[in-house]
């Protein structure tokens, strides 16, 4: 049985930062886990269908989009699951990085009185966003059947895209939760980006609506054009995800995480002076 001592914070005896928080939100654990269910109770305490909007939600812009641009794309088969594979790993990257900021800003006065990994935030965000996105698969599962599309074993590769999209989104979290605390607009700026980077992803239209030659610029340079294509390739198109996409996505994973882990931590003592 662990001691309350090995709980201890001694600063004296810290080690390299970011292996520092590495550990710590390995002891802090359970409080990642109470920030998630705390942020996931609050979030549908005062609603009436509940979870069911996690569900609901994407089900309505798949609708929309749909009725809008169903005609223009009549040429994809199942039209509908296309739009919502692609949407809800969208959705997942989109409002998992901007609640990390939000995350840490609210952290600011448990910083300001205990010791508690700066990180756990972050993390505590991106596990309520696989949490959604785990229930925003049902929805996806049931389109899928329902305009008789084939569901294939492929789908068990479904949680490895999901890590995969995680420990990029926790490492664009990072990145930008940091920059926010000390420019407060990064937050606005970031919103601003992700509505031009959702059209820079093939999401809505289909790859081939971009002509080949430019292809290179909107796609293979878009981190998220990987994401998209391991995610709906096990669901819409009932297949494993190409190996080459499969290897840039991993690679863009790992150097993003380990990226955005040292910049947070090498800024995560300041923290509590800028909050």
């Amino acid at each position: 049985m662990k001691t309350s001592e090995e709980f201890i914070y001694d600063s004296a005896r810290r080690g390299p930062v970011a292996l520092e928080e590495l550990r710590g939100i390995f002891r802090y654990r359970d409080l990642i886990f109470q920030l998630i269910r705390k942020d996931i109770v609050a979030r549908y305490k005062r609603s009436v269908l509940g979870v069911a909007w996690t569900m609901l939600q994407p089900l309505g812009m798949m609708v929309i989009l749909s009725v809008v641009f169903s005609t223009l794309f009549s040429q994809v088969k199942g039209y509908p699951a296309y739009i919502l594979s692609g949407l809800i790993a969208w959705t997942f990257f989109s409002q998992a990085t901007s609640a990390m900021m939000t995350q840490i800003v609210w952290g600011g006065a448990l910083l300001r009185q205990i010791y508690v990994p700066r990180s756990s935030f972050a993390v505590s965000s991106i596990g309520t966003g696989l949490t959604d996105l785990g229930i925003s698969f049902i929805p996806l599962v049931l389109i899928v059947l329902i305009i008789g599309l084939p569901l294939r074993w492929s789908i068990l590769f479904v949680p490895v895209s999901m890590l995969l999209l995680g420990a990029f989104a926790l490492g664009v979290g990072l990145i930008i939760s940091t920059m926010s605390i000390y420019f407060p607009d990064v937050a606005d700026m970031y919103n601003l980006v992700l509505t031009g980077w959702m059209y820079l992803t093939p999401i809505v239209y289909p790859e081939t609506l971009i002509p080949e030659a430019y292809r290179y610029w909107f796609f293979h340079l878009n981190p998220m054009y990987y994401y998209v294509k391991i995610f709906r390739a096990p669901i819409f198109e009932g297949v494993l995800p190409d190996g080459d996409i499969l290897i840039v996505a991993t690679l863009i994973s790992v150097t993003t995480l380990i990226i955005g882990w040292l910049f947070f931590s090498k800024r995560s003592d300041e923290f509590a002076y800028h909050l």
